[in-house]
């Protein structure tokens, strides 16, 4: 069972996985999926009448806190587990594009050029943890859900606002990835 799950799934099994997940929430009576409300789930527990923003009844909502600690516990097992360091496969024109970006440490996942505890001692790495992070943080506010909710969630419930946020979502990654990046590194 262990080497079944060591080895590469095709992409279509996560996203049939997904796609199921719509239809059970559906059924389920929910209409909101999504990690960064696990959030607000957390503050209004933990801040119970504090801010009337928080003032709701959260436990209706439990189950997104056991999702995102499940995520968290996946996480732990499949990086200890079940990574294998020499599986990371970085597409070769990917690697070019970095590397004439100045990016040079491919031995995981994450690039120890800029994501890492030393790099967030430099401003390169500042921009990119902490005011990338508060920018994220922000936007998922501010758009009222993350990604995940909106794009998954949102456009299978017909929901307009969700269409337009997935719009945005992905023409801010393009910008980044093509005007802001190279002129970050």
């Amino acid at each position: 069972m262990l080497e079944l799950l060591r080895q590469p799934w095709h992409w279509s099994i996560a996203g049939i996985v997904i796609g199921l997940i719509v239809p059970a929430l559906l059924i389920l009576g929910n209409k909101k999926f999504g990690i960064s409300s696990s959030m607000k789930h957390a503050c209004a527990a933990c801040l119970p009448g504090k801010f009337a923003f928080f003032d709701y009844d959260w436990k209706k909502e439990i189950w997104n806190l056991y999702f995102v600690v499940g995520i968290l516990i996946g996480a732990v097992i499949a990086a200890t587990y079940l990574a294998d360091p020499n599986d990371i496969v970085i597409a070769e024109r990917t690697k070019l594009a970095l590397i004439n970006l100045g990016v040079t440490d491919f031995t995981t996942l994450l690039p120890a050029d800029i994501f890492s505890w030393d790099s967030l001692k430099t401003s390169k790495g500042w921009i990119f943890i902490a005011v990338g992070g508060f920018f994220v943080g922000f936007g998922t506010r501010w758009a009222d859900g993350c990604t995940s909710g909106h794009s998954i969630m949102g456009i299978a419930n017909l929901q307009w606002p969700s269409l337009l946020a997935t719009v945005f979502f992905f023409a801010g990654g393009l910008v980044m990835t093509h005007l802001l990046l190279p002129l970050i590194l």
